[in-house]
């Protein structure tokens, strides 16, 4: 049963000033099931971030409609960390949490615990590096346990190393949590490590033009050889992609 569907007929952005009117989106309908990680990726400037915007509920200008799950739990992670740099890690973490004081300390001692971030709980977020901060963005949107997970290229600037680290993190909480979860990406890589099916979407106006099982075992999304292996299998969708400058 799908805990998520969407059925986006049409996104425009009106005319402003000189700028014309934009036709974001054509056709986009995709559903996803309890627990599913659906990566979306294609061209740069193809609506990416507007359709999670849409399914988060933060655009409510478009023509369509979206089920999302009833009980309106959803973590969304965002290009930038989006801390408050003079509150403490756990503050920022205290900003989305509700019930009582005890509850609140309880669920942020756990969630990061997950992160690796126990011993950095007192910090104020100006004083944390990029990675760390990153961390304690994962950290926000799982702490109030979302039904609907979404994550906006959360590994851009981030240098190869420490962002294979995340997504190899960002797996083990995917499978702790089991969030329905959608997660944009221009990286082709990142998608199959990380997704259990890809949608490609097409130039403005935006239209699913392919959707990709990967049939990948925890243990393969590991290894990096079997995901470039699996990418390489996709051929012209990784061509696509490169032509476009995303990292294929």
């Amino acid at each position: 049963m799908a805990a998520l569907r969407v059925a986006i007929e049409e996104k425009r952005f009106p005319a402003v000033g000189a700028a014309p009117e934009k036709h974001v989106l054509g056709r986009v309908h995709f559903a996803a099931a309890a627990g599913e990680t659906v990566a979306i990726t294609g061209p740069s400037g193809c609506g990416k971030t507007t359709l999670l915007n849409i399914v988060a509920g933060l655009d409510g200008d478009f023509r369509g409609h979206v089920e999302r799950p009833p009980s309106g739990r959803i973590g969304y992670v965002f290009q930038e960390p989006r801390l408050l740099p003079w509150r403490t890690v756990a503050d920022n973490l205290r900003l989305v949490l509700a019930g009582s004081r005890e509850e609140q300390e309880q669920r942020i001692a756990r969630i990061l615990a997950e992160v690796g971030l126990a011993d950095a709980r007192d910090v104020f977020a100006s004083r944390l590096s990029l990675g760390m901060a990153r961390r304690v963005a994962i950290a926000r949107a799982f702490v109030i346990e979302p039904e609907l997970l979404l994550l906006d290229e959360p590994f851009v600037s981030l240098d190869t190393p420490t962002a294979r680290r995340m997504r190899l993190l960002l797996l083990e909480l995917l499978a702790a949590h089991r969030p329905t979860t959608l997660f944009v990406t221009h990286d082709l890589r990142e998608a199959v490590t990380v997704a259990d099916r890809i949608l490609v979407l097409s130039h403005p106006p935006a239209e699913i033009v392919a959707d990709i099982a990967v049939p990948l075992s925890r243990e393969a999304r590991s290894d990096e050889s079997a995901v470039e292996e699996f990418r390489l299998r996709l051929g012209d969708f990784a061509r696509l992609l490169e032509r476009e400058g995303t990292s294929a």
